[in-house]
């Protein structure tokens, strides 16, 4: 009788822990595991394009996304490379300690990282296509090391231009004190459609196009078409000039037609 009673009590004790075990596992991977998270928002984002290769940015429902909401936001294109949040959810927020609405996209990395996140995003819109970027903080006096996760989405303006993009940011580990700034550690670029070609992600060529332009100078109307190069060197050859040498450059244009 004994024996059976504590065989009884090993089995009442063992069963708690388990199913405690297996509850405090589970409850963990369903809030922050960044992968789960990511395909759910990918797949609500390929179930809205319904024949289209990009849905609008009218189509975001956050009842569709209710488990991803705190780690999603949507940025506007607002130049080449560039964009701002124009939402965000509470996990934004907390990594950078402040409201996010309005800021650029590029205030969660790192100066050095910046250039090669705006030819990634860049690469979203005029693909377009999907990203996924690796993220990393390094620990710091009240800021615990962190990994992130990105993902983009492109998605179409009210004017029908990819100007719009859907994503999330997910890390992992403690945020400590806010701002919380990553390093660009690797991205990867997805096709829309599995098999279609993407689009590398170019070293800010998109910036290149502006010195590619002539410039005409402003004494000749006809005369030939002045590089940017010509032009800069002009200006540098002016700022290290004499005084003297500044005042000769200048010339008087009339305008009465004498």
């Amino acid at each position: 009788m004994s024996d059976s009673n504590s065989r009884d009590k090993q089995q009442s004790c063992a069963r708690p822990t388990s199913a405690s075990g297996q509850v405090l596992r589970l409850a963990e991977f369903d809030r922050s595991h960044p992968q789960r998270l990511m395909l759910e928002l990918r797949e609500y984002w390929h179930s809205l394009r319904q024949g289209r290769a990009v849905p609008a940015r009218s189509d975001i429902e956050p009842s569709g996304i209710r488990r991803v909401l705190d780690y999603a936001f949507i940025l506007e294109r607002i130049a080449p490379g560039a964009a701002r949040f124009r939402l965000a959810g509470q996990h934004l927020i907390d990594l950078m300690g402040m409201e996010v609405r309005g800021m650029p996209a590029v205030s969660f990395l790192k100066p050095p990282s910046r250039g090669r996140f705006a030819d990634v995003l860049e690469s979203v819109f005029k693909a377009p296509q999907i990203a996924e970027l690796t993220l990393d903080a390094p620990g710091e006096y009240a800021r615990p090391a962190l990994r992130g996760h990105m993902l983009l989405l492109p998605l179409r303006s009210d004017l029908g231009d990819i100007t719009r993009a859907l994503g999330c940011l997910i890390s992992e580990g403690e945020i400590g004190i806010g701002p919380r700034r990553f390093d660009l550690i690797e991205d990867r670029v997805r096709p829309i459609i599995a098999g279609g070609k993407t689009l590398r992600p170019s070293p800010s060529s998109y910036e290149l196009a502006e010195s590619q332009r002539e410039f005409r100078r402003p004494d000749s109307a006809t005369g030939p078409p002045m590089q940017t190069s010509t032009r800069q060197a002009d200006i540098r050859n002016l700022q290290n000039a004499s005084p003297e040498q500044r005042r000769a450059a200048f010339r008087i244009i009339s305008t009465d037609g004498g």
